[in-house]
């Protein structure tokens, strides 16, 4: 059995949560309770229409929201308040980050998945992957200066 719709918020529910509390039926209701949505944006309360007309950051005058997520590769100007944490401790970090927030999330170029992947590979892996060629070029020396290495080598072994 699939249900049509998932169960979100405790408006779908309707009086079945009620009644599950009052008949002492304890199963029920944790299993109900398990169904909604964890997410506190996904409550009944913030999807009345009176919400929606609303606009929150003027009402408690709030300034512009913090970035989600800051790329490398493509954000150049990306905030990073860890030298204040490591010079001034917690409280400079708080201040730092109340005048230029930085993003929850710093990410490479490559998605969460992948880049936990090459992690995990060495160096050669990881270039590979990324397309940076590395020069590998071999010195060849010559058969002559092979053989006065060789004969050298031998006297120190001679010697020891």
């Amino acid at each position: 059995m699939q249900a049509v719709s998932p169960l979100v918020n405790e408006l779908q529910l309707g009086s079945r949560l009620n009644s599950a509390v009052e008949s002492n039926r304890r199963g029920e209701f944790a299993l109900l309770l398990s169904l909604l949505s964890a997410d506190a944006r996904d409550m009944a309360q913030f999807h009345t229409p009176e919400f929606k007309q609303e606009d929150l950051r003027t009402k408690f005058e709030l300034g512009a929201s913090q970035p989600l997520i800051k790329r490398l590769s493509t954000d150049s100007p990306v905030t990073n308040n860890s030298t204040a944490f490591q010079n001034g401790g917690v409280t400079a970090f708080r201040l730092n980050n109340a005048m230029d927030e930085e993003a929850l999330v710093i990410r490479g170029n490559e998605q969460l998945d992948m880049e936990e992947v090459l992690a995990n590979c060495d160096n050669h892996t990881r270039n590979r992957y990324q397309n940076i060629a590395i020069d590998q070029s071999v010195k060849s020396t010559h058969f002559v200066d092979q053989l006065v290495m060789q004969r050298k080598m031998s006297e120190l072994i001679a010697q020891a």
